[in-house]
C-alpha cells in the first residue's frame, strides 16, 4: 500500500474526495449484504452540529464552543460548572466511540459490547479491580470541589446523550448491530476517574522487567541476566537533576549546574521523616533459594501471566523500553523570545483517534465562581486539561518510571495463604461477566494482602507446577505457588484532584503544592512561567513511591516473608517516599531541564538515599537532546520556537554512531553485501525517511541482536513464531543434549525481546570491545559457518541484513529508503485491529513513511524482535512560549474527531509525520481569529 504523503491542499477537493470514498464505502457494505441500507446520512448521523445553539440540561448560562479550521474547541462559560459540562458535551460530540469503550474496558465489561473472545481480558481487569479504586476514590479521598466538576462533566456526556443510539452514537455502533439493542448508559463521575487507572497501569514501571529477569533465570546464569540489565550510565549520560539530597525531611537541591533556589513546596510530608536508604537486600525471589533454582517451575507461570498481560488493551503503549516520553525547558536568558520555552512529546502507543484530544477551556471573566483559562491537550472521557498551559504557567509530562509494582509468590492452601508462619483466610469478591448475545461468567477473585491473586486467572498459571525447588527457608509449596500484585494504584488516591490544581496553579509553590497529589501514574513534571523579568522553569518529581526495607523489586519477592511487605518507616507508615524528599529543581544554573524517562538522580551513599527504581531508560533520548541545547546556546546563544521543534524532529541514532565505523572496517567478500556496506560510507547517523544507508544499518542492527541476544533468551521472551532448534534438555548423557527438537517464541510482538531499546545500546555498548565474548558466539545454520567473534558476528549479520532488504525492498539499493520498512498505520479502537478485514479497510488509516527510530529524539519505536513497523510514537508534540501564548506551537497524532469520514478524523497526521506544528491560539481575539466555527450551548428552557 502507498504511504500517505501529501493532505489535500483545498478543502472543498478534500470533502470531495471524502464524499466519493463515502460512496464507494456504501456500495462495498451493500455488495457485503452487510443488513439494512447504510446511506450518506446514515454514516455522517454522528457528526456533530458544530454551529447554530443547542439546549443543554444544567447550564446555568450560555456557553460558546469556538472550533478552528482544524475542529479543535475552545470553550467559553461564565462558570467552573458550565465549562466542566460544556467540555463533557463536547468531548461526546466528538470522541464517544472511545469514550464507551475505554470505561467498559476500565470496569471489566468488554464483554458486552465485544462478546466472549473478551472474558478472559474483562477477568483479568476485574481481578485488578480499577473500577472499585475509582470508586474508593471518589467516595473516600477526592475534595468536593473535585467532585462537582465531575458530575459537571458527567451531565454534559449524558445531555449529548440523551436519545441518540446506534448510528447516532458512531459509525462503530452501527457496524456492531448494537443499534437495536444497545442504548449507551449514562456516564458517571467514576467512569472518569477510572480513566486514570488505565494510564497508570500502561505506566506502571518495571513489573515487565520483573517478569522478564524471572524467565530468564531458567536459561541463563546471574552474571548473564546481569549483562543484559546493565547499570545507568550516569558518566555518561546526564540524570534530570544533579547532586540533590535529603535533609531535615526535605529534598535540597544541590549547588552548581543542577541547583534550584530554594522554593516552599506547601504542606509537610509524612510526620516530616528522615530519609533512610533503601536497601537492596536480597533480590527476594523465593526467599533465601538462588535465583536459578527458585524459578525452574515458575517459567511456565510467568510466561503465561507474560501472555495475559499482552491481551490487556494498552491505551496509552506497548509494554517493554519503548513507552517514554521528551520534554524540556530552557530559561528565558537562554531563548529569542526572553522568556522560558517548553517542549513536550509523550510516546505512547499510535491510535485512531489519538488518545489526546485538544481543547482550551476559558472562564469569560475571573471569578471565585470561574477559575479557569488554561489550553492543552485532555483525555476524552476526563474533565481538565492533561498536558498544557494556563494564563500564568506551562507544564509537560513524561514517565519517571518509578518502580511501583512488586509481585509476590504465595503460598496458596485450601483455607487460605501462609503469612509469617500463619495461614490467613483470602480476601474474596463474586464478578459476573455478562457476554453480548447472552450468557455469564462468574469468578472469584482472591486477594492477599500483597494484593490480588493474578495467577486465579489462567489455568497454565494456576500452579508453579511440581518443578519449582526452593530450599528449607521458604515454605512447603503444597499445590504451587500463586503470584498476587502489589501496585501503588490498587490504593485509593488523589490524582483526580491535581489535574485540577495543577490547572489553576499560578506559581511554582502552586504546582508544586498541585503535584502532591498527583500520586499514580509517578511522572516527571516539568514547568514554566511568564514571571519577572526572564520567567522561571522548574522540574518535581512526585508519586506514590515504596520504600522496600528487604528485596530491591528486581525479582518476585516472597509474599509468606513479612520482611518483603511495603512497610517499613520507622513510624510505621505506609512506607512511601514522603513527597517533601522527592526530587525538584528551580532555575537550574545551567538554564534548561530535560526529563526523557532517563535517571531522575543519582542514588547511593552520600546522594540521593531512596531507590525509585533500577529501570530507568538509559538516557540515550535525553542526553542527546541535553547536547543539541548545549550545542544551539554555545552556537548562538539563543533558542528559538523553531529551534525547539527541529530538535523534537532529531533522527539521529547513538547505536549506529557506535556500530557503523566497526561495520565499515569489516572485511566482505560477497559483492551485494559489499555493496550494501558502502551505503554506510559517509552517513551520518541521522534516519530520514528517504534513507538507504538507516534502512541497511537497522536491518542490521536487529539481526546482530538476533544472532547475539535473541536466539540465546528463553521462549517465554522471543516473539510468537520465531522458531529454533534446541537440545531436548539441557543436562544428562551426551547422547540425549544431541537430540535437538522445535522450539518457537510465545512472546508477543509488541513486548518480546530483544526489542531494540536503549537498554540493548547499552549492553552492546559495554560488550562491544570485548571481541570474543561469549555472547558473540552463535551456531552454524544450513551452509552459514558459526560465529565465534564479534566481527565474525557481525559479518553474519550483515549479510543476512542485505538478503533480507532484497526480499522487502528489492535488490536495487537505490529503491531502498528507511521509510518504506518503517510505516505507521493508525488502526481504529477495537474494531479496527480485531473486526472483519473489510471494517479495518474501511475504519484504518495509512500507512505514512517515517522517519526517527528506537531510542532517537523523534521516538517513532519499532521492536527489533519482530519487525520495523512503528509501534510507538510521540502522541502529539507542542512548543509553548511563554512570552506570547499566542505564539505556541501545537499538532496532534491524528485530529480532533473520532468519526471516521469526518474532516478531521486524521486532518493533523501528515503535517505531523512532517514534523510540522499548527498555530495555537490561547487569547481571547487570537481565538476569535481563528475560529470558523461558532456552537452556543444554552441551557434549557432560555
Amino acid at each position: 500500500m502507498p504511504a500517505n504523503e501529501t493532505a489535500p491542499s483545498v478543502k472543498k477537493k478534500g470533502r470531495r474526495a471524502r464524499l466519493i470514498v463515502l460512496v464507494l464505502v456504501l456500495a462495498l457494505f451493500a455488495g457485503l449484504g452487510y443488513g439494512a441500507y447504510w446511506s450518506v446520512d446514515s454514516v455522517r448521523a454522528s457528526f456533530p452540529q458544530t454551529t447554530g445553539s443547542l439546549k443543554v440540561p444544567g447550564l446555568t448560562g450560555t456557553v460558546d464552543v469556538k472550533r478552528d479550521a482544524n475542529g479543535i474547541p475552545q470553550l467559553y462559560a461564565d462558570s467552573d460548572e458550565d465549562l466542566f459540562r460544556a467540555q463533557g458535551f463536547v468531548h461526546a460530540q466528538d470522541r464517544f466511540w472511545e469514550m464507551d469503550v475505554r470505561r467498559h474496558m476500565t470496569s471489566g465489561r468488554l464483554s458486552e459490547m465485544f462478546g466472549a473472545g473478551q472474558v478472559e481480558t474483562d477477568a483479568f481487569l476485574r481481578t485488578l479491580g480499577w473500577r472499585q479504586v475509582a470508586q474508593q476514590e471518589y467516595d473516600t479521598k477526592l475534595s468536593p470541589e473535585t467532585k462537582k466538576y465531575l458530575q459537571a462533566y458527567a451531565d454534559g456526556v449524558n445531555a449529548y446523550l440523551k436519545g441518540k443510539s446506534g448510528k447516532d452514537l458512531s459509525v462503530e455502533h452501527a457496524a456492531l448491530k448494537l443499534s437495536d439493542d444497545y442504548a449507551p448508559e449514562q456516564w458517571t463521575p467514576v467512569d472518569s476517574v477510572a480513566w486514570l487507572k488505565a494510564m497508570a497501569w500502561d505506566l506502571r514501571g518495571n513489573m515487565q522487567d520483573e517478569i522478564d529477569r524471572a524467565l530468564m533465570t531458567g536459561k541463563l546464569s546471574q552474571t548473564q541476566i546481569d549483562d543484559l540489565y546493565p547499570p545507568y550510565p550516569f558518566d555518561r549520560n546526564r540524570p534530570i537533576v544533579e547532586g540533590g539530597t535529603v535533609k531535615g525531611g526535605k529534598y535540597t537541591p544541590a549547588a552548581g549546574p543542577g541547583s534550584g533556589s530554594p522554593v516552599s513546596g506547601g504542606q509537610g510530608g509524612t510526620n516530616g521523616s528522615q530519609a533512610s536508604t533503601q536497601t537492596g537486600g536480597e533480590t527476594g525471589l523465593a526467599g533465601n533459594a538462588t535465583a536459578q533454582g527458585a524459578t525452574v517451575g515458575l517459567r511456565t507461570q510467568l510466561g503465561a501471566l507474560a501472555d495475559t498481560l499482552d491481551e490487556i488493551p494498552a491505551i496509552l503503549g506497548p509494554a517493554g523500553s519503548g513507552i517514554g516520553s521528551n520534554s524540556w525547558v530552557v530559561a528565558g536568558k537562554y531563548t529569542t523570545t526572553g522568556k522560558p520555552l517548553l517542549a513536550n512529546d509523550p510516546h505512547l502507543s499510535p491510535q485512531l483517534p489519538s488518545v489526546w484530544y485538544q481543547m482550551g477551556l476559558h472562564c469569560r471573566t475571573a471569578s471565585a465562581g470561574c477559575q479557569y483559562d488554561v489550553a492543552g491537550y485532555t483525555f476524552s472521557g476526563m474533565p481538565g486539561v492533561v498536558i498544557g498551559h494556563n494564563a500564568d504557567i506551562a507544564w509537560g509530562m513524561t514517565n519517571l518510571g518509578a518502580d511501583v509494582t512488586d509481585l509476590y509468590l504465595e503460598q496458596v492452601k485450601p483455607e487460605g495463604y501462609v503469612y509469617d508462619n500463619k495461614v490467613l483466610p483470602f480476601t474474596t469478591r463474586e464478578e459476573v461477566i455478562k457476554i453480548a448475545g447472552g450468557g455469564e461468567k462468574k469468578i472469584t477473585v482472591r486477594s492477599t494482602n500483597n494484593g490480588p491473586l493474578i495467577s486465579d486467572r489462567s489455568d497454565e498459571i494456576a500452579t508453579v507446577g511440581a518443578r519449582a525447588p526452593v530450599n528449607s527457608a521458604a515454605p512447603d509449596r503444597g499445590n504451587g505457588y500463586g503470584v498476587s500484585l502489589r501496585w501503588t494504584a490498587l490504593d485509593p488516591g488523589k490524582s483526580m484532584d491535581a489535574v485540577f490544581k495543577i490547572n489553576r496553579a499560578k506559581n511554582f509553590q502552586d504546582f508544586r503544592t498541585a503535584a502532591r497529589d498527583f500520586e499514580v501514574p509517578s511522572q516527571n513534571l516539568i514547568y514554566a512561567d511568564n514571571k519577572g523579568t526572564n520567567g522561571n522553569i522548574g522540574y518535581q518529581a512526585p508519586g506514590r513511591i515504596p520504600i522496600r526495607t528487604t528485596g530491591d523489586g528486581k525479582m518476585p519477592a516472597p509474599g509468606w516473608d513479612s520482611k518483603y511487605a511495603w512497610k517499613g518507616g520507622k513510624d510505621g507508615n505506609a512506607g512511601y517516599v514522603p513527597q517533601d524528599e522527592m526530587p525538584w529543581a528551580y532555575n537550574p544554573e545551567r538554564g534548561f531541564i530535560v526529563t526523557a524517562n532517563q535517571a531522575v538522580t543519582e542514588s547511593g551513599q552520600g546522594k540521593y538515599p531512596y531507590v525509585l527504581t533500577t529501570d530507568w531508560g538509559y538516557g540515550a533520548r535525553s542526553q542527546r537532546i541535553n547536547d543539541l541545547i548545549e550545542a544551539k546556546i554555545k552556537d548562538s546563544g539563543k533558542i528559538s520556537t523553531d529551534d525547539m521543534r527541529t530538535m523534537q524532529m532529531d533522527n539521529s541514532s547513538e547505536i549506529a554512531a557506535l556500530l557503523t565505523p566497526l561495520l565499515a572496517k569489516i572485511d566482505v567478500s560477497d559483492p551485494d553485501v559489499r555493496s550494501a556496506q558502502k551505503l554506510l560510507d559517509g552517513w551520518n547517523y541521522t534516519q530520514e525517511p528517504d534513507s538507504a544507508a538507516a534502512a541497511y544499518f537497522n536491518a542490521v542492527w536487529r539481526n546482530i541482536l538476533k544472532l547475539a541476544f535473541g536466539d540465546k533468551l528463553p521462549k517465554e521472551l522471543r516473539v510468537e513464531g520465531s522458531c529454533m532448534n534446541v537440545p531436548e534438555q539441557t543436562t544428562g548423557p551426551a547422547d540425549d543434549l544431541a537430540k535437538m527438537v522445535r522450539e518457537c517464541g510465545e512472546r508477543g510482538s509488541d513486548s518480546a525481546q530483544p526489542d531494540g531499546g536503549d537498554r540493548w545500546f547499552e549492553v552492546v555498548r559495554r560488550l562491544v570491545k570485548d571481541e570474543k565474548s561469549a555472547w558473540w558466539q552463535s551456531p552454524a545454520v544450513g551452509r552459514t559457518a558459526a560465529t565465534t567473534s564479534r566481527d565474525q558476528l557481525f559479518a553474519r549479520a550483515m549479510k543476512d541484513a542485505r538478503w533480507e532488504l532484497t526480499a522487502k525492498l528489492g535488490k536495487d539499493q537505490s529503491t531502498w529508503s528507511w521509510g518504506r520498512m518503517h510505516q505507521l498505520m493508525l488502526k481504529n479502537q477495537t474494531i479496527g485491529t480485531e473486526g472483519p478485514g473489510y471494517l479495518q479497510w474501511l475504519l484504518n488509516r495509512g500507512p505514512w513513511n517515517l522517519g526517527g527510530g528506537e531510542a532517537t529524539v523523534n521516538a517513532t519505536g519499532w521492536n527489533a524482535s519482530s519487525g520495523y513497523g512503528v509501534t510507538w510514537v510521540p502522541s502529539m508534540r507542542m512548543v509553548v512560549n511563554l512570552a506570547d501564548f499566542d505564539k505556541s506551537r501545537w499538532i496532534n497524532l491524528t485530529g480532533a474527531s473520532g468519526h471516521a469520514y469526518h474532516d478531521h478524523y486524521t486532518d493533523q497526521t501528515t503535517l505531523w509525520a512532517k514534523g510540522d506544528l499548527l498555530d495555537w491560539a490561547f487569547g481571547k481575539d487570537a481565538v476569535d481569529k481563528a475560529t470558523v466555527d461558532t456552537l452556543t450551548l444554552q441551557p434549557e428552557g432560555s
